[in-house]
């Protein structure tokens, strides 16, 4: 019987290239659970992450920032937030989240849905306002700021991280070619 080998690997093989001032760098060793508030739970659910994560409940559209695990919680929707955070080899992200935040949500691991781009520098919203139909700008989408939008007729989810860095997550089983209108765009900028 043959001996087989198999091999992890990232849905865009760790993309990484500089463009004219910007960076387009596929985003590894994170995360993804969804977090949705059982009725009557909010409570309960704001006091295991104020505990643990030292988080707050984000508004839909923003986002909040923990040092544990380098933790990022966005607010997708009403009752609905995904939290983005380093990976932990040894346990399942759901598992994790649940050793923190106990039985006090629904969680759904989300990692292997979405591929994850980061596009940073200074011309990152001149690449991104190609493609992305929201404003961008940091008076409307300040640093924090978490949006759905569609990019290139692919759902999208934007974070606006820090000045001139977006975190982009898109479904997994169209990565490259959400890599290749992000790429398109980078590329006409110059």
């Amino acid at each position: 019987m043959p001996n087989y080998t198999l091999t992890a690997r990232t849905p865009l093989d760790g993309f990484s290239h500089d463009f004219n001032g910007v960076s387009v760098t596929e985003v590894n060793g994170r995360s993804i659970v969804s977090i949705a508030t059982s009725l009557g739970g909010g409570e309960a659910l704001s006091k295991a992450l104020a505990k643990t994560y030292k988080l707050k409940i984000p508004e839909p559209g923003k986002s909040t920032v923990s040092s544990l695990d380098n933790a990022v919680l966005l607010g997708m929707a009403q009752d609905q937030t995904f939290l983005v955070f380093d990976d932990h080899t040894e346990d399942k992200p759901v598992d994790v989240v649940s050793k923190h935040l106990k039985d006090t949500a629904y969680f759904t691991d989300q990692s292997d849905s979405y591929v994850m781009l980061r596009v940073s520098g200074e011309n990152s919203r001149s690449v991104l306002e190609r493609i992305c139909p929201i404003d961008l700008h940091p008076s409307v989408f300040p640093e924090g700021s978490v949006s759905r939008t569609i990019m290139e007729h692919l759902g999208t989810v934007i974070v606006h991280e820090k000045a001139n860095t977006f975190l982009l997550m898109s479904a997994r089983s169209s990565a490259k070619s959400f890599l290749e209108a992000v790429e398109v765009s980078a590329l006409n900028i110059g």
